[in-house]
């Protein structure tokens, strides 16, 4: 196994520090390869990704197929991701906050509903030791249950009281139930503290964890790596890594994802909040990826991108006084969600809704112009491409895309389709929308928020 003295360490850092230094002065010189494009490769059953963009720095992320869409129990997800470099059968987590810190790194864990990602950052000299430390949170992480007590649960505790505080968020959680049912409609928190206190313990995060772990399930990403080293780290450190996974993912995670749509209303005193959603669009690397989808999201908008104007979209310049709108592309490996999200006043609130709705039947009739066309599709690329560039975005789809369709989400290839849409997908991608079955989730004062039916949409 590779290790580091503690002894020599002041010695290896300074020897880096100076290396670093003239590498930055070498570096004023030399231009970026400008590719957000991964060079990908398995090792021993570890599927991985990486792409050397310049900079003395790397992140470095284990992408897992455990989002809540696949626990089997609530609060699994969480459990496990709080339970992260919270200790090995080698190191302690005193030992491994301790090295990190003296490394000028920074660790972290966090979960959307098809993925756990752990993260490190790093100087790009200490990658070996970072996929060593993954390979070993991976293999042999410690869920002692004192530590679940003390410390995991008060953060899962904390992270729902945040949620049941913000009606956007509820409304949101309400429309993926609605809209999936379980599987991806599963909450990323829970409502409640009944649901996971009543199933959650550490003996089963640590059952989850050899699902979630096992080589089929999770995929290594690096990001300002050289390939061919991190091809060799991989390879050495992932070897403890279970071959396989024990039974476990929830039924509904192992199924191709259906839409229903519906409606749910909630009674809050905390705020307004309306989702209006229709199904989307997968991920790129999925098998029903439409980009049409994100070009209708960009057009529809809501919130403008150049500060002291209303801006080109649809929802921007419809939207009521006092409220708040915008229009998000949710994509997953086999699904998506297209859904607009309005705040404000229950008054401001309903008068957006009915506006949304307008806007997409202008869209499906065809009243759009083609300035207003270009200019989605460019926001829409650019979206695009700024997800690759952010180094969380690219991390997580490109890990996602390799775990569940063996592919990276190569961006370059996303803006190319994105720049293929045509006027007619546009109107025919609206109008499907409105001849099928939407979502509508309201949260907030219901005497005022419009039911679905009243926006003339079919749930």
């Amino acid at each position: 196994m590779f290790s580091r003295s503690t002894a020599c360490r002041g010695a290896q850092r300074a020897a880096r520090q100076h290396a670093l230094r003239q590498t930055q002065r070498r570096g004023l010189a030399a231009p970026a390869s400008g590719s957000f494009q991964y060079q990908t490769g398995e090792a021993k059953g570890v599927k991985y990704a990486s792409r050397d963009l310049a900079g003395p720095t790397t992140t470095l992320a284990l992408v897992a197929k455990a989002g809540t869409r696949f626990q089997p129990l609530p609060g699994l997800t969480e459990g496990l991701a709080n339970f992260a470099f919270r200790g090995t059968e080698r190191r302690s987590t005193l030992r491994i906050v301790r090295e990190s810190e003296l490394l000028g790194a920074s660790l972290n864990a966090y979960h959307s509903r098809e993925n756990l990602v752990l993260e490190a950052k790093f100087l790009r000299d200490d990658l070996p030791y970072f996929v060593e430390l993954l390979g070993e949170v991976a293999s042999s992480t410690k869920f002692q249950p004192h530590v679940y007590a003390e410390e995991v649960l008060p953060l899962i505790d904390a992270a729902h009281k945040r949620f049941l505080a913000s009606v956007s968020a509820m409304a949101t959680q309400s429309a993926h139930s609605l809209a999936f049912h379980r599987g991806l409609g599963t909450p990323t928190a829970s409502a409640s503290p009944t649901p996971y206190t009543k199933y959650l313990d550490a003996e089963t995060i640590e059952y989850f964890s050899k699902i979630a772990y096992a080589k089929p399930n999770f995929a290594v990403v690096a990001n300002g790596a050289d390939h061919g080293e991190f091809s060799k780290w991989v390879g050495e450190f992932f070897d403890n890594v279970p071959a396989s996974a024990v039974e476990g993912f929830s039924d509904a995670a192992t199924q191709q994802t259906k839409y229903y749509g519906g409606e749910e209303r909630i009674a809050h005193d905390g705020g307004n909040a309306m989702v209006i959603a229709f199904p989307g669009s997968s991920s790129f690397t999925g098998k029903f990826y439409k980009p049409e989808i994100a070009v209708l999201g960009s057009l529809l908008g809501g919130q403008s991108a150049v500060k002291w104007s209303s801006g080109f979209t649809k929802l921007s310049q419809a939207a009521a006084p006092g409220a708040k709108v915008k229009t998000t592309s949710a994509i997953y490996s086999d699904a998506g969600l297209l859904y607009t999200t309005i705040t404000g006043s229950a008054k401001a609130v309903a008068a957006t809704a009915k506006a949304s709705i307008e806007a997409v039947q202008k869209i499906a009739a065809g009243e759009i112009s083609s300035e207003e066309i270009s200019k989605a599709k460019a926001a829409a690329k650019f979206t695009e491409l700024e997800n690759g560039q952010d180094t969380r975005a690219g991390l997580e789809l490109t890990g996602n895309g390799l775990v569940f369709n063996t592919q990276a989400y190569q961006i370059d290839e996303v803006a190319k389709k994105i720049d293929g849409v045509s006027e007619e997908a546009l109107k025919s991608a609206a109008k499907q929308l409105l001849e099928g079955k939407a979502t509508v989730s309201s949260v907030g004062d219901l005497f005022v928020l419009p039911y679905a039916t009243e926006l003339g949409l079919n749930v």
